[in-house]
């Protein structure tokens, strides 16, 4: 799948794929920054994608 152009819309399958995309990255281990980056969305949409997969997201900041 290719990235939405971003700040465009995204629905339905489109939506869904992404969405996917977005947490399998997050689990694998990626920030939700880096996440963003590389479904081609922002931090924010990043975030809402995960908070809709229903995945708990990491505290803040890095490991120490």
């Amino acid at each position: 799948m290719t990235n939405p152009t971003r700040g465009a819309q995204v629905k339905g399958d489109q939506r869904d794929q992404l969405r996917k995309r977005a947490v399998e990255a997050y689990l694998a281990g990626s920030s939700i920054e880096s996440t963003g980056r590389q479904i081609g969305r922002s931090y924010g949409a990043a975030r809402t994608l995960l908070i809709e997969a229903g995945v708990k997201l990491r505290p803040r900041g890095r490991a120490r």
